[in-house]
């Protein structure tokens, strides 16, 4: 099972096998707990104590021993809502002390699967009304999966963001099935090209993604770059 997103929500590893063994084994104590997730003893009950303080995990005592339980999966949801609320809390302020940089930065690297998903979630984050990529490839599609990226166009989409896409050939299949939705129009080049790199633009800003195995990506906040990438994707798309 990929417990990634669990890494996502900020549970360390050892907080997610204590979990995980605890909705196995049920209503438990530290001792078959230490046993089924292979964890030292001192770090289990370290567990304990963060994840009862998260909300996570309740416990009772049966006579003087300690018995904990993990919560039901599905509140998970109700715990990243908390913290999507405390987020929202301290916004203003952090957008406050981000108004007091006398210059922004022009350009951001973002490496890995999660760097690349927060550069293509900032490049929505624009008043534009305009979006066009060029260079996506199957290789895109394997890395990220379809998931997230028919979330990723529903997101576009309901900001009332319009898209030009092109796709190499090899995602003819994705362009179909694109198609369908509003706002989007997809064309597929049989011209070879270079499969590994995708180039995407909106607003004053273009992301530039390199699709490897471990992917990065580069985020110009530039709006004259910007408009000289649109020209030059107008061009291919005629």
């Amino acid at each position: 099972m990929d417990t990634s997103i669990l890494e996502d929500i900020g549970l360390t590893g050892a907080e997610i096998k204590v979990f995980l063994a605890l909705l196995e084994a049920g209503s438990s104590n530290a001792g078959k707990i230490v046993e089924k997730s292979g964890l030292q003893n001192a770090v289990v009950h370290r567990a304990f104590h963060s994840l009862a303080e998260k909300g996570l995990i309740t416990y009772v005592f049966e006579g003087r021993i300690k018995k904990y339980q993990a919560i039901e999966p599905k509140l998970l949801l109700s715990f990243l809502d908390e913290k999507k609320a405390r987020l929202e809390k301290i916004l203003p302020e952090l957008e406050a002390k981000r108004k007091l940089a006398k210059e922004k930065p022009k350009a951001a690297i973002f490496e890995g699967i999660r760097g690349v998903k927060e550069l293509l979630n900032l490049i929505l984050e624009t008043d534009s009304k305009n979006y066009c990529s060029y260079g996506g490839s199957r290789k895109a599609n394997e890395i990220l999966g379809d998931f997230f990226w028919d979330i990723f166009h529903k997101k576009r989409i309901e900001k009332g963001i319009s898209a030009k896409l092109l796709f190499h050939s090899s995602l003819i299949r994705w362009a179909d099935h694109l198609n369908k939705y509003k706002l989007t129009k997809i064309k597929t080049t049989e011209k070879n090209f270079e499969e590994l790199t995708e180039t995407v633009i909106c607003g004053g800003r273009v992301g530039i993604i390199i699709w490897l195995d471990k992917p990065f990506g580069v985020l110009i906040e530039e709006s004259a770059a910007a408009n000289s990438y649109k020209r030059f994707f107008e061009l291919m798309w005629k």
